[in-house]
């Protein structure tokens, strides 16, 4: 990611939904489409429930990515893909 879209991301969202962001381009990048909260959580040391509240958050102000609650099962799922912008 270069510098100015890291930037970007910082000046449209708090810090915890540029981490989420950041994590969910990345998986786009290596051809996911589905993210679970709680996998997303563990891996960027919150708590399943702050990415949920931060995922519906972004689900709605997210110019970048549509974000779609997709199912439940143990966790959200949610699937994830890129926006033409």
């Amino acid at each position: 990611m270069d510098v100015n879209t890291s930037r970007n991301i910082r000046q449209c969202y708090n810090e915890t939904q540029a981490r989420i962001v950041q994590y969910l381009k990345g998986g786009l990048e290596k051809g996911k489409i589905y993210f679970k909260s709680k996998y997303i959580a563990r891996e960027l040391g919150l708590s399943p429930k702050e990415v949920g509240t931060n995922m519906a958050i972004l689900s709605e102000i997210c110019q970048e990515l549509a974000i779609i609650k997709w199912s439940y099962s143990n966790s959200t799922t949610w699937m994830v893909t890129s926006r033409s912008v």
